[in-house]
């Protein structure tokens, strides 16, 4: 089986999560960290457990969950894996950065991209990918049906959803990407946001205010 573990990390309070299976590979998603301490804590689960990191993948490009980017390529080589409608996000975080008061080392971008309905691997386990822009211009989540859990970013929170009022932002978009997209998976997947607390596709579909099943 995977499994998922969780770090708050940067002033914006966004969850990264290594997810890995029982032999060690493991796959980083939106690393946030945006100092040495957190880069420690990142580094100190990957040794401690005898992780083998394999892909970094980004949901979106917003500056809380790309901060760690540049590290992760130093440290384990590793290149970025996003949507191509999010470089120019991702390029606008140099300049949004010092707004911020973050210590931003510029991400490296990749020359292939990924794309709708493609599947990524974790070792022997699929990972499908789900198109849900509305929060960002193209954004995905990644959805393991064998392990009933949606890596979802900032598409859908517990009790709410991510904001539209940003760059490539559209809410009419995100809830129906929302309805169409993440409501149709089982009750009884997990969602893994890109803040607050984990939820499930049942429990958002009977008790979310923004958008119901």
């Amino acid at each position: 089986m995977l499994n998922v573990h969780s770090f708050v990390f940067n002033a914006f309070q966004e969850n990264t999560y290594i997810v890995y299976d029982d032999s060690g590979s493991c796959a980083i998603f939106d690393p946030g960290m945006s100092n040495h301490e957190e880069e420690a804590a990142f580094t100190s689960f990957i040794t401690q457990h005898n992780l083998n990191p394999i892909a970094l993948y980004n949901t979106h490009c917003h500056i809380d969950h790309v901060l760690g980017n540049h590290f992760v390529f130093e440290k384990y080589g590793l290149i970025p894996q996003f949507h191509e409608g999010e470089v120019p996000v991702l390029v606008a975080v140099q300049n949004m950065a010092p707004m911020y008061g973050f210590r931003y080392e510029t991400s490296p971008i990749p020359e292939l991209f990924l794309e709708e309905n493609q599947t990524v691997k974790i070792g022997k386990y699929m990972l499908e990918l789900l198109f849900i822009p509305g929060h960002s211009p193209a954004h995905l989540c990644f959805y393991s049906a064998e392990n009933r859990f949606v890596i979802g970013g900032d598409v859908l929170f517990r009790n709410s959803i991510g904001r539209t009022d940003l760059p490539g932002g559209d809410h009419q978009q995100l809830l129906d990407n929302i309805r169409q997209k993440m409501y149709t998976l089982p009750d009884e997947t997990v969602v893994y946001p890109g803040h607050g607390p984990s939820t499930t596709i049942g429990f958002e579909k009977e008790t979310n205010p923004f958008v119901r099943g």
